[in-house]
């Protein structure tokens, strides 16, 4: 099992929930349709990495995003994710309304970050993505169409929530394709403070 580590603790979630969807710009920008209800779908814990890579059998697109680990069923901490995809595979998947796994949930398609305390006011939450220095996605709780709170109360309709499970909340605009070489640094800001960092270097 793969580890992340929570306030401190290597915890070993059993499952990463990931939010799609929710950020009507980045919807805009893959030219999809703003959806009726949450998109949901999971990674296993086998696709959690601490290796950026540019390919795996195909060039990889990076999705930034606010990642919270899960407590006595609730939220708990907060990190900073990046969602890869297999971007071509993902949009073959989408025109023969097929599930997304295959694009989604490869071994390496998760990095995440240390998580910490929340603030407090999770609302005050943002991402910032760099990458060689240049700000790339940047976005909050505020753009958010389902907010955390929002997010936990539908998954537990029909889900449990272990301890140690991550959500991830979704991406703002600004997706693209990874190129090896480049440096991503990911934060996870409140009231623009600056409150954990996440460094990769792509291969």
């Amino acid at each position: 099992m793969h580890s992340v580590t929570v306030k401190g603790q290597r915890v070993y979630p059993s499952k990463i929930v990931c939010v799609g969807r929710n950020y009507v710009e980045h919807i805009k920008e893959l030219g999809n349709e703003v959806p009726d209800h949450m998109v949901v779908f999971n990674k296993p814990n086998s696709a959690l990495t601490n290796t950026l890579h540019a390919r795996l059998g195909e060039p990889l697109h990076y999705e930034g995003e606010l990642a919270f680990a899960i407590e006595n069923g609730t939220i708990a901490a907060v990190g900073f994710g990046l969602d890869l995809t297999k971007r071509g595979l993902q949009s073959s998947l989408k025109k023969k309304g097929l599930p997304w796994e295959r694009a989604k949930a490869f071994d390496g398609a998760a990095l995440l970050g240390a998580f910490v305390a929340l603030p407090p006011v999770i609302e005050t939450l943002s991402l910032r993505l760099t990458v060689d220095g240049a700000t790339r996605q940047a976005g909050g709780v505020d753009l958010m169409m389902y907010k955390p709170a929002t997010i936990v109360t539908e998954l537990r309709q029909f889900m449990s929530l272990e301890d140690g499970d991550i959500i991830m909340t979704g991406t703002p605009a600004g997706v693209g394709v990874v190129q090896a070489g480049e440096c991503f640094v990911g934060q996870v800001l409140a009231d623009q403070e600056i409150l954990v960092e996440a460094n990769w270097t792509a291969v």
